[in-house]
C-alpha cells in the first residue's frame, strides 16, 4: 500500500461535495477505506435516545467520513498545495514537501 498525502493533524480544504471550500483539521483518518474525519466538515444530523453519557438524548451534529479524493493539504501559508516526498538531508528519512513552494509540510 502506497503512503497518503493526508495525516491526522494537518489542515485541510475539502475540493468537493455539500462542504466545499471549508477547511478544517483532520481528526481520524481510515487507511482502509481512504477516508478522514474533517473537524466541523461534512456534518450530518444524528438522533439519539437518552443514555448516560447524553441523558436528555436529542438531536446531534456529527462529522462523517470524507473520501480524500475530495481533499487537500494546506501549506503553512494556508493555500491548498499537493504533496510530494523528499528525504531530508539530517536524517535522511522520507518527508512531505509542498509542491508549491517547496516547504516541509510538518
Amino acid at each position: 500500500m502506497s503512503k497518503l498525502h493526508i495525516r491526522k493533524g494537518d489542515n485541510v480544504k475539502v475540493l468537493a461535495g455539500d462542504s466545499r471550500g471549508k477547511t478544517g483539521k483532520v481528526l481520524e483518518v481510515d487507511v482502509e477505506n481512504y477516508k478522514a474525519i474533517v473537524e466541523n466538515v461534512n456534518l450530518a444530523t444524528k438522533h439519539t435516545k437518552p443514555n448516560a453519557k447524553n441523558p436528555k438524548g436529542g438531536i446531534l451534529k456529527q462529522e462523517m467520513p470524507i473520501h480524500l479524493s475530495n481533499l487537500m493539504v494546506l501549506d503553512a501559508g494556508g493555500k491548498p498545495t499537493r504533496t510530494g516526498r523528499k528525504a531530508d538531508t539530517k536524517t535522511s528519512k522520507s518527508v512531505r514537501v509542498s509542491k508549491k513552494t517547496g516547504e516541509v509540510i510538518k
